[in-house]
This record gives structure tokens, sequence and C-alpha cells, in this order.
């Protein structure tokens, strides 16, 4: 009853083939081997553009924290929300990789930023101060801290208004995949198509052992992101293991069907949960369902083994339930008898 992440399971079997494979004989390092040079055309074809750059890395961390900071000089400002991953749980990453940039959290309904608070706060830094001429960076995450997905026509709206105001948007994708099989729409259509300029793209919570990746779409200064890459210790020597991964998460579907999987087992611990008189907080739009749960429901089950975080975002007697790709209905049974039990 392992509930606490989708980074708390295993690697998918067809993900530790690859590695196993790409980890016999002799292979050119830095990223010269044969799964990191194909790596890009991959992703050409499936986020449908030849307008893009790709680069493996371990930890999405470090991936938001890179990337934001190739997008601003060190006197530079995200616009992010104030519960959003970079802000809330990286502790201070972006400014330590950008030199000095800086996070301005913002609020915004159910974690998502509205484009009109972000004229706001824009236009209200322009009265006779030095706040214009510094660049802003926006990042909104995918899905959301509050397990709240982003519509398509959502973000469209926030990449106009970057467009407008010539900021680059970023998007934190650490749950890109459950966000998309949720939406069940193609991925440039919730990035580079609604004005999705860069994004950190996940697979260790949905199957990977460490692997994640940027994307940029558009112009990019290849030469500055690998050099900052360089700097901060993230140019691996033996690049395939994370190329492979991630040649294996693309392929055939893995990371949609893993995303599938969990996305349908966050449904069906949801639908049994309100069965049996359990509050939530909101119907789950991917693999995450905030549950209000008594007390000593809560004592049974961590009794018997259940892992799973307290999410005092939304209360006291909140707590966050994640699914996998690995969750099974027996899981969700056993789950639900501890509960049920302690309810009656």
């Amino acid at each position: 009853m392992i509930f606490v992440s989708d980074n708390a399971v295993g690697v998918a079997p067809e993900i530790l083939a690859a590695m196993t494979e790409a980890a016999e004989g002799s292979h050119l390092p830095y990223g010269n081997d044969v799964w990191t040079q194909g790596l890009e055309e991959r992703f050409k074809q499936v986020f449908e553009t030849d307008d893009l750059h790709v680069m493996p890395i371990a930890t999405g961390t470090a991936a938001n924290a890179l990337t934001l900071s190739a997008m601003m000089p060190a006197y530079g400002r995200v616009l992010c929300h104030e519960v959003s991953h970079i802000y809330f749980e990286e502790i201070s990453a972006v400014e330590f990789f950008s030199g000095g940039g800086r996070l301005v959290p913002m609020p915004g309904e159910n974690g998502k930023l509205d484009p009109a608070d972000l004229r706001r706060h824009v236009e209200r830094g322009r009265r006779g101060n030095l706040d214009p001429e510094q660049p802003f960076v926006v990042s909104i995450s995918q899905m959301n801290e509050m397990g709240i997905v982003y519509q398509p026509e959502e973000i469209a709206r926030i990449g106009d208004f970057c467009r407008e105001f010539g900021y680059p948007l970023h998007m934190d994708g650490a749950r890109f995949a459950n966000a998309l099989a949720g939406l069940g729409c193609a991925p440039a259509d919730i990035t580079w198509r609604a004005g999705v300029d860069a994004l950190s793209f996940g697979a260790t919570k949905n199957g990977g052992y460490s692997s994640d990746a940027i994307v940029f779409f558009g112009p990019v200064s290849r030469k500055d992101v690998e050099l900052r890459f360089k700097r901060s210790g993230h140019i691996f020597s033996k690049a395939y293991a994370l190329s492979s991964q991630l040649t294996a998460y693309l392929e055939d579907d893995l990371w949609l069907r893993n995303a599938r999987h969990a996305n349908a087992m966050a449904a069906m611990l949801a639908d049994r949960l309100e069965n049996i008189g359990i509050r939530l907080e909101s119907r789950p739009d991917g693999n995450e369902v905030f549950a209000h749960i008594p007390d000593d429901a809560v004592t049974r089950l961590r009794d018997a083994g259940g892992r799973f975080y307290p999410w005092h975002l939304f209360g006291d007697d909140a707590y966050r339930l994640v699914t996998s790709w690995t969750t099974s209905p027996a899981d969700i049974d056993r789950f639900l008898s501890i509960v049920s039990a302690s309810a009656a």
C-alpha cells in the first residue's frame, strides 16, 4: 500500500532491459553513443516538430534549475505559482544555478497561474522603477502540485501573455505523461503549439530509473546550455545510461501506457473512497488523489504498512495518495478494506 509517491516504485521492465542492453560492450562517451545521438529524432517525432533540442538529465530538479538558468540572466526573475515545485520544494535551486535569479511566487486558484494576475503584476512593476528592464520567465507545472491539469487553451492564454511581453514560457513536466494521458491530446498541443519554449520532461516517476530530459522548442544556444551542464556536473560520461532509458520510455508508447494505467488506478481509488463517504478535494485529473481521511483510519493504515503523505495545503486531515504504473486493484482493495473498517 505504497501511495507515498510514484517515485517509490521500481523500473519498468522495458526500460531495465534497454539499460542492460546499453551496458554491454563499449560506447563513445559524453553523448556520442547511438542512443543519445538518436534521441533528438525520436523526440521530434513525438512532438511533431523539427525545431527542437533535447538533452537527457538525471533529475527533475536539475532539469528545472538548469533550464530556467539558461532562459534568463543572473538578474532575472521567474514568475511561478506560490505552491509550485520549483518554489515550494526545490530549495532555491533555480537561484543557485542562475547565479542570482529570483523566483517570484504568484497566487492562483487550483494551483494555476492566471494571465490576468500575471498582467497586473507586470504592469504594477512598470511604475517608476527598474523592474520592467529585468527579464522574466514564466513557469507552470503540468500536472501541478494540487493534482490539477492545465487545459490546452489555458496554456495558450499564458503563452499569448508571454509572447506579448517577450517572456519565455517554461513547463515543469515531472508528471507530463499523466497530464497528457488525462487530456488525450497530442504532446504538441500542450507545449510548443500553446507557446511553451522549454519543457522539463519527466520519466523517472513513470517507470524510469533516473532519467528526465530538457526539451527546448525553437532557437537555443546549445553551447550555452552544454557549458551550464558541464559546469554544474551534469555532463554524463556514460550518457547512454540515460538515453537508453528515454528511448525505451518512448518506444511503443510505453510512457503513455504506464500513465494511463496510473491514472485509471487513481480514478478507481477516488470512486471507491467516495463510495464509503470519504471526501475528496477534487476528482483526479491524473494519478494523484487528495482525500480527507479520519485520524483513526490513518493510524490503522500506517500500522498496516500504508505509506502516504499529509497534504496540509488542503487541511490537517488531507492526504495525498499517488498511484503508479505498478498500482493494482488489489492494492486499492487492501487500502479500502482498512479505511472501510475504520469508518464502520
